[in-house]
């Protein structure tokens, strides 16, 4: 399943985007979110060096139609708030991908790590354009379900020849000793060493594309 990093620059009209953008020294930690309807729900930890007139802030945004200040300390608070404009939920609503929490805004930037088919990945990105929300792509890699792919006795010599150091650099371990470790003959090793090599090369090459 491929996995990706976005780095996204939200629009103004998320008030969470206005308010870090007026305090960049800010911290917003995103810690639920959730669609209700045609609003977004969210759970929201501030810290700051002065808390106070940013939590206050918040309810000046008129996309925030409710703020409830659950704990609040002199560099701390959280705040559970609704919004008219969830955007970035919303888009990831409707692509059929979760968001995975926590997240943190910092002047009106966030970094999210998302797991999804291709196909929703890209329909991702065509609804973040639609909404206004400029991203850009960190990277993205195919995960290899190592173990599915392979026999037992491939994945146990693999894992051997990982733990006995057949793959550092430089090696700390020979093909004979890892041969002896599993009580093979070299060549028989040497083969199906490289059979069980060729299976995961071939599949992260044909799936595995990453880009940073």
């Amino acid at each position: 399943m491929p996995r990706a990093k976005l780095s996204l620059d939200l629009p103004e009209q998320v008030w969470v985007s206005a308010l870090s953008t007026d305090h960049p020294d800010a911290e917003f930690t995103v810690l639920a979110a959730m669609p209700a309807g045609d609003t977004g729900v969210g759970l929201v930890e501030v810290t700051a060096a002065d808390i106070e007139p940013i939590v206050s802030a918040i309810d000046d945004y008129d996309t925030v139609t409710s703020v409830t200040v659950l704990e609040a300390q002199a560099t701390r608070a959280l705040v559970q708030f609704e919004t008219t404009e969830p955007l970035l939920i919303r888009s990831l609503s409707e692509a059929g991908i979760p968001l995975e929490l926590p997240i943190t805004i910092v002047d009106g930037e966030v970094t999210v790590e998302l797991t999804a088919p291709r196909e929703k990945l890209s329909e991702l990105g065509a609804l973040l354009e639609q909404f206004g929300i400029p991203f850009d792509l960190v990277w993205i890699t195919q995960s290899i379900g190592t173990q599915a792919l392979l026999t037992d006795e491939q994945y146990e010599l693999l894992e051997t020849a990982v733990e006995r150091g057949y793959y550092d650099t430089p090696r700390t371990s020979t093909l004979t000793e890892l041969a002896e470790a599993v009580g093979l003959a070299k060549s028989t090793t040497s083969e199906k060493l490289h059979r069980a090599e060729g299976t995961v090369i071939k599949e992260f090459v044909s799936g595995g594309e990453r880009a940073e």
